[in-house]
């Protein structure tokens, strides 16, 4: 079944071995209308190579993955090397920082062009986010849907619009209990760029 949005009056959002935390309008429109504009004309976009089911394929939307030279991170087979930061990005890292309280030392920006981009079911679970990763997950221009299922009982499913200027913070066992993904649509609909702030470990730093 998919669970109703149970949004309590501070943003949390009720569900069971899950930390969200849900802001509709953490940005001002203006803001996140500049912001969009700026980082779709200004990134390094690029068609990152992913392996599924045993093969490399072109992932199905454009990414750039941005923060401190040590940000090092090994993603479905591929080690991706950190460009430097954004300044807009490094500001908004910044924010985050003081606003949750958690070292982002990275982003990775997902940029959506059309229905037909997605992302499939998957846990932000590698090694170098740590056991209890905190993500910050910014929202950009198209509203999309995102939805959570849990590991062990799939038929528990939440699912989300998360609209412009939007932040979600992923936290506690979110990743330990649940995969996410951002399927396609065929409803006509804009483009779309999300922003997920991380903290990388060191390697100096890592079991």
């Amino acid at each position: 079944m998919t669970i109703p949005l149970p949004l309590l009056p501070d943003g949390m959002i009720d569900l069971p071995g899950a930390r969200l935390r849900l802001w509709p309008q953490w940005l001002a429109p203006a803001e996140a209308d500049a912001l969009f504009a700026g980082l779709r004309a200004d990134l390094p976009w690029e068609v990152h190579r992913i392996r599924l089911f045993g093969r490399e394929v072109d992932s199905p939307r454009l990414s750039c993955w941005m923060g401190e030279p040590e940000a090092r991170y090994r993603y479905s087979g591929a080690l991706f090397a950190p460009h430097p930061w954004h300044p807009g990005l490094k500001g908004l890292a910044d924010r985050l920082r003081q606003a949750l309280e958690v070292p982002f030392n990275s982003v990775l920006a997902n940029r959506y062009r059309d229905g037909r981009d997605a992302m499939g079911w998957h846990s932000d679970d590698e090694p170098e986010l740590g056991d209890a990763p905190a993500i910050a997950s910014i929202s950009l221009g198209a509203s999309r849907r995102f939805l959570l299922k849990h590991r062990d009982r799939p038929e528990t499913r939440l699912a989300l619009d998360l609209p412009h200027g939007s932040l979600l913070l992923m936290a506690g066992e979110t990743q330990r209990h649940y995969r996410h993904a951002l399927p396609r649509t065929a409803r006509p609909i804009g483009e779309r760029i999300n922003l997920t702030f991380r903290w990388i470990q060191p390697r100096s730093a890592r079991r």
